[in-house]
């Protein structure tokens, strides 16, 4: 456990040590100074950085070694390289406070912390995330035992048994409850039965007449119980049944202080005011003597009118009526009013006594029996002397132990009657049962100040348990061994059958206690004597011991704790004595359910009243105590456990204060060697506790290695190299498939490994700095290279720039000069033509009139013929215009023409859907009119403005030819109004037709056999011939149904018919339940129906409780009847899309699908299998990104094929995308294998090709990549750096999707794969925690749908 054996080639300096501590148990130190052979102590520094000297007199007395930090926070004990108590307690604690993980493996147990603090990990999507998984690919969770057992049972076809213990107040209740959720929920039938309904419904009424208040838990389980769920061939539950163990009966009449009786009581005073309970007298509990005794009447926190309901709620749920349950809830105030009953004594020396009050005429009235027989029998006995019955009177005391006596037994009839009640109903007959798996939810060790009856009975059951959880744990250690064919010899555990045999032995203490209880005058005294002179005097026992200060009670050296009982009571405890009259009179009771619960009680132990029996009468009512009882009943469920693979579940009390997360070491330590926790640990350490594959250790180790190594012969390396590096032997075996190192050698190995990697460091250093030095010259030599090169270039282009300046000033000196002598010859030029100009006037003045008027005609003739040749070419050019846009449109026409007179669907859509082409024509024809109107009104805007243009502009003889042009655009505009007086003639004729097809008979015929095929026969369809049909035909034919069934006024059958098609809808999808091809086909004619109904609607219906009249539908259908249908059908489309097949193995593909040539993201090599644990399958194709986006493609293709509309498209992949990576992030948050930096960087590129796909198709629009968000954030995080504050505050203002308590639930499952990567500390945690508690992201969530 310490150092030893001590390896000289090991120097422990700055080692960490675990030293003994009177609070804390053990705390941490780390050692100074080396350790040498003879050193007599050890140098330590402790936590506080204060030095103690730790005294050593030999290697056996060393501290135990500490754990590599690698190791810290692992969810498996098993897989620590030192196994001992201290290195447990430590990874407990920080697995609970730092990482606030309540589950912990410890090899095949389960370790559950309470954190008495509802946590968000029991939703249906955490049920989700574990179903189907392996049990070592998860965190620890209690639904990875019961999976596991699932499988198990499956593919094994054995019966399992999920046992859990623990303290009163460690959680098993709660642990048993989700257990039998997680069956409930993965065992769900698909014959829809109630079993699985009726299970969880029976933890309410077993917790409200079996548990109540104590100091150590609100709700603790006062009997012990083992649940059975039998599962159909399917794996489907087919029923359950339930056995008690050892009700604590004296409970009902006495509670210790701070405690309560059992919740039923106070719930039924709760609800004492509702009108069917005040037939029961009830009042406050403070008023009943057996309700008040402990001072307690509510539990802070609950309700117990409300959980009244509930546990009536179940009843009824479990088969009983309210009659019956009203006839249950009067014995139980009947009980209570009992306890009020007062009896007092009588005559000169209180020899007799008397009860005669108001409430035993309750109490009497409400069992249906007669008041006076009760009153006079519980103050008398009957006693036979001689052949001779005696009525004896009773004193005062010995009346109110019979009154007690008869309120435990009737509440014990009544818990018992109860629980075969619930059998009954949880019984089927749908199958046999193939196997089961059972929950023992039983009480833990228990150890008091006063210690009795109950303790002994509860601590020898524990007894009984912890052998064979020793035995089991035993055998699949040496299973391992011999599978892997290892020469091991037998380990040594600590066997208590010694302490059994005390207990349930020839002459032992149960022997010891019946033969008392057959004595007359039997008594505890009496028999503590026999225990002293049996155990102490004549045959000393080493697990019996007597107090030095008492003779009424004795020691037992249980396997967990030495625990003193008193003797007081224990004969009248097992004896469990109730006087035959009383009974009698109760199965006389007018009440069918009394006189049931006592008609049962025929040759049961009757009454232990003194007279005098024969042998054969004593043997057999030593047979019916209850120590004998509880005996078979023990054997029998250890024949049944024994029967069945155990998985164990061991709850841990943190503290005693009941506060969330406050870690108490002194008690954890209790428990955990209490529930052997620890002799899982000592009897893994006493062989190989750390076990590797070889291809585990020599991808870990291969840097050890020499030479160039292959992985193909792993194995031969790891026999070649392991005798150099661990010269002892004795500390390693070489198996088949494994290779097994005993306590510290994995951490001697992870030390040299470490070495090793910091001289490959050091030399890579080197080589790296050399290459930075010789990169650094050969940039600098390149810098100064560059600097010369820019230097010549600029002294070059400076001289190229003077060259240039001087040319350019010889230029404009040349052009300077040639400018001014220009100006100089113009304005000699412009002198010498102005001279001309007023010479040449002076001559023509001097002229005769007539020359100057024919000059101006010849330019008025002039002008004139450019203006016509103007006008002649701006009209060609508009004549021109015309004929083009006339031209087109004619051609468009003719085409259509031709297409639709080689179609045979415009025929039949003449004849059977006439109302779909007037909707066309009058649309076409509106069209022609909207095109006609605005293009004659553009011509004539531009003929307006051309007129006026050349109104303004030419003279008045050109405005004829103008006025002639509009006359021409006029008589065009006439031809276009005659076409569309033809169209609307053309329309009316259509119209009439239609009429007079509507009222033709055989119409009417059609339309049945086409109801009767759209609503009756959908899932009878094939799926070639619905996928053959054109795109929503099948909505079409019920939209013209249900218009016809509309006009002809039949009101129900238009309403009967679209709830018809809905149903046979439903059942199409149900049948076709993993066909994409036929959930796209009804998805598109679900849309193309309500849009229909929607289309044709008076107006569009927004909300689906407003009813609209229609007058295109009729004047008596309600539209938004049959859509409110439609909205609620919606739903269960896009449940379909995202339940494909494709869609769980596209998590499984997100997350593990290597699609990075040479990234290998495999599993951590220290995260070994457990003993006895399920590998997981070798072989078969795992599921690929690609075949991922090939199922998805297929089913884009077919949504196409259907001719979906976009916006619907982009709904479905919305839903379907947001359902895949919710539970992909979920199993990121479950799974400790895939946190780590090459996984998170596989993970970002499978998300991204995901998305690549997304936005090639043009689906983002919808929505589609926003769920993507969060699990690429969390790959992200698994990149990123996570040292600095700084690094803290970068995560938290990047990981916006993530919720803060899911970066650290990340954060804390990071597992470095690699030296270069490290563990994320405790300190950078606690930087980012805050108090959200929401961790699962929740893959249920269904996005609004909208058509």
């Amino acid at each position: 456990m310490g150092i030893a054996p001590y390896n000289a080639t090991v120097s422990y300096s700055s080692f960490s040590v675990w030293i003994p501590d009177s609070d804390a148990v053990w705390v941490s130190a780390q050692i100074i100074q080396d350790y040498k052979p003879g050193h007599k102590e050890l140098l330590l520094q402790l936590c506080d950085r204060n030095e103690v000297r730790y005294p050593v007199s030999s290697s056996s007395d060393l501290p135990p070694l500490g754990n590599p930090d690698i190791l810290e926070g692992e969810n498996d004990l098993t897989a620590l390289s030192f196994l001992h108590e201290p290195a447990v307690l430590h990874n407990l604690r920080v697995r609970f406070l730092d990482y606030s993980s309540i589950y912990t493996y410890c090899g095949i147990v389960l370790v559950a912390i309470n954190p008495y603090e509802q946590l968000p990990i029991y939703g249906e999507e955490v049920i989700d995330a574990y179903s189907g998984q392996d049990m070592n690919d998860m965190e620890p969770h209690i639904f990875s035992v019961a999976e596991n057992a699932y499988r198990t049972m499956g593919r094994e076809e054995r019966n399992q048994s999920i046992i859990i213990s623990g303290e009163s107040g460690s959680g098993k209740t709660v642990s048993a409850k989700f257990t039998m959720r997680f069956f409930a929920v993965v065992g769900g039938s698909a014959q829809q039965t109630s079993v699985e309904e009726k299970v969880l419904a029976s933890n309410p009424i077993m917790e409200s007449i079996g548990n109540a208040k104590t100091t150590r838990n609100d709700n603790s389980s006062r009997f012990g119980k083992y649940i059975e769920i039998g599962f159909g061939r399917k794996g489907d539950i087919i029923r359950a049944n339930m056995r008690t163990y050892l009700l604590e009966k004296s409970r009902v009449v006495f509670q210790a202080s701070a405690e309560r009786n059992y919740h039923i009581f106070y719930q039924l005073c709760a609800s004492r005011d509702l009108p069917e309970m005040r037939g029961l007298k009830l009042d406050a509990p403070e008023h009943f003597r057996y309700t008040n005794q402990g001072g307690e009447m509510q539990i802070p926190g609950t309700d117990d009118m409300s959980d009244l309901e509930l546990t009536r709620n179940s009843l009824t749920v479990l088969g009983v009526q309210p009659v019956q349950q009203m006839e249950l809830f009067r014995i139980l105030s009947a009980v209570l009013h009992l306890g009020n009953v007062n009896i007092e004594a009588s005559g000169r020396s209180s020899d007799r006594s008397y009860a005669d009050d108001r409430s035993l005429a309750i109490f009497s009235k409400l069992l249906g029996v007669e008041g006076s027989q009760m009153a006079h029998w519980l103050c008398h006995r009957r006693l036979t002397v001689g052949g001779e019955k005696l009525v004896k009177p009773m004193n005062g005391q010995q009346a109110v132990e019979a009154r007690d006596a008869l309120a435990k037994h009737i509440y014990g009839q009544l818990f018992t009657w109860t629980v075969h009640r619930l059998n009954s109903a949880l019984r089927s007959q749908r199958g046999e049962t193939r196997s089961f798996i059972g929950v023992l939810d039983i009480y833990g060790f228990e150890t008091f100040e006063c210690n009795s009856f109950e303790q002994f009975c509860i601590n020898y059951a524990n007894e009984k348990l912890q052998q064979q959880f020793n035995r089991h744990v035993f055998h699949l250690e040496q299973e391992e061994y011999v599978r892997e064919e290892l020469p091991w010899s037998r380990i040594e555990f600590s066997d208590n059958q010694e302490c059994i045999n005390l207990i349930e032995g020839q002459m032992g203490m149960f022997d010891l206690l019946d033969e008392e209880c057959r004595m007359p005058k039997g008594s505890d005294e009496n028999w503590a004597r026999k225990l002293y002179d049996q155990h102490l005097s004549s045959k000393p026992h080493p697990h019996f011991r007597k107090p030095r200060l008492s003779n009424s009670a004795f020691i037992v050296l249980h396997f967990a704790d030495t625990v003193q009982y008193e003797c007081e009571g224990f004969l009248d405890k097992n004896r469990d004595t109730v006087f035959e009259e009383l009974i009698n009179i109760l199965k006389a009771s007018q009440s069918e359910l009394v006189s049931e619960l006592f008609q049962q009680h025929g040759n049961m132990a009757t009454v232990a009243n003194g007279s005098v029996r024969s042998g054969k009468r004593a043997t057999r009512e030593h047979k019916l105590t209850v120590g004998f009882q509880f005996r078979q009943s023990l054997q029998m469920l250890m024949d049944t456990l024994n029967s069945t693979t155990p998985h164990y579940v061991r709850c841990i009390k943190p503290n005693d204060l009941k506060e969330p997360f406050i870690f108490d070491p002194k008690r954890t330590v209790q428990q955990l060697r209490a529930c052997g926790v620890l002799e899982t640990i000592r009897i893994s350490a006493a062989g190989y506790p750390s076990r590797w594959t070889y291809e585990e250790f020599f991808s870990r180790y291969r840097v050890l290695l020499r030479g160039r190594q292959s992985p193909d012969n792993a194995r031969g390396s790891c026999t070649h190299i392991l005798p150099e590096l661990i010269p002892d032997p004795d500390q390693y075996c070489f198996g088949k498939t494994k290779v097994f190192f005993r306590s510290g050698q994995v951490a001697f190995l992870e030390r040299l490994r470490a070495e090793k990697l910091r001289v490959a460091a050091v030399i890579i250093q080197s080589h790296v700095r050399g290459w930075l030095c010789r990169i650094r010259y050969t940039r600098i030599q390149w810098a100064v290279v560059t600097l010369q090169r820019y230097s010549r270039g600029m002294l070059a282009r400076r001289l190229a720039r003077t060259l240039r300046y001087t040319k350019a000033a010889l230029v404009i000196q040349k052009t300077y000069r040639m400018v001014s002598v220009r100006q100089l010859f113009l304005m000699i030029r412009q002198a010498t033509i102005t001279i001309q100009a007023f010479t040449r006037a002076r001559a023509v003045s001097s002229l005769p009139p007539l020359v100057n008027k024919n000059t101006d005609y010849q330019s008025l003739q002039v002008r004139g013929w450019m203006e016509r040749r103007s006008y002649r070419r701006v009209r060609t050019t508009v004549v021109f215009m015309q004929c083009c846009v006339r031209r087109k449109a004619a051609r468009k026409q003719l085409l259509k023409l031709k297409t639709e007179a080689r179609s045979v669907e415009k025929y039949r859509q003449l004849n059977k859907g006439m109302e779909v082409k007037l909707m066309q024509l009058q649309i076409r024809a509106d069209q022609q009119v909207i095109k006609s109107f605005h293009l004659n009104h553009i011509i004539i805007l531009y003929v307006l403005w051309f007129s006026v243009d050349i109104t303004l502009t030419y003279s008045g003889a050109k405005k004829n030819a103008v006025s002639q042009a509009v006359a021409a655009f006029q008589t065009e505009l006439d031809e276009e109004r005659r076409k569309y007086q033809g169209l609307l003639r053309e329309f009316t004729r259509l119209e009439q037709r239609y009429d007079n097809l509507k009222e033709m008979p055989f119409l009417n015929e059609a339309l049945k056999r086409t109801y009767c095929l759209v609503c009756c026969a959908p899932s009878d369809i094939r799926v070639d011939v619905a996928c053959s049909l054109p795109p929503g035909l099948p909505a079409k034919v019920l939209f013209l149904c249900v218009r016809h069934a509309d006009v002809s006024g039949d009101q129900a059958r238009a309403q009967s018919l679209c709830a018809a098609a809905v149903t046979a809808m439903k059942t199409a999808l149900k049948k076709y339940t993993k066909d994409v091809e036929m959930s796209a086909l009804w998805l598109k004619n679900a849309w193309l129906l309500h849009d229909l109904l929607l289309k044709h609607s008076h107006k569009q219906v927004h909300c689906v409780y407003t009813f609209v009249c229609s007058p295109s539908l009729g004047h008596t259908y309600t539209a938004s009847q049959v859509m409110m249908m439609m909205m609620i059908f919606s739903p269960l489309l896009y449940l379909q899309l995202a339940l494909l097949p494709f869609s769980s193995l596209s998590v499984q593909a997100l997350l593990e699908s290597e699609t990075i040539p040479g990234l290998s993201a495999g599993k951590l090599a220290v995260s070994r299998k457990r003993s006895g644990s399920d590998p997981r399958p070798m072989g078969g194709d795992a599921p690929t990104m690609a075949s991922v986006l090939r199922e998805l493609g297929a089913l884009h293709a077919a949504l196409t094929h259907q001719a979906v509309p976009q916006t619907l498209l982009e709904q479905a992949f919305h839903q379907l995308i947001n359902m895949m990576c919710a539970c992909a992030l979920n199993s990121v948050l479950l799974r400790k294998d895939l946190c780590c930096w090459s996984r998170g960087l596989q993970i970002g590129y499978n998300v991204s090709l995901l998305e690549e796909w997304i936005r090639n198709r043009n689906l983002q629009a919808g929505g589609a990549v926003a769920p993507m968000e969060p699990l690429i954030q969390a790959a992200k995080l698994l990149q990123v750096g996570k040292k600095s504050d700084g690094d803290a505050r970068a995560i938290v203002e990047t990981c916006t999707a993530l919720s803060s308590q899911q970066i650290v639930k990340i954060l804390t499952l990071y597992t470095p794969h690699s030296d270069l990567d490290e563990k994320v500390s405790v300190n950078f945690i606690r930087t980012i925690q805050v108090l959200s508690i929401i961790i699962i992201k929740n893959n249920q969530e269904m996005f609004p749908v909208s058509f």
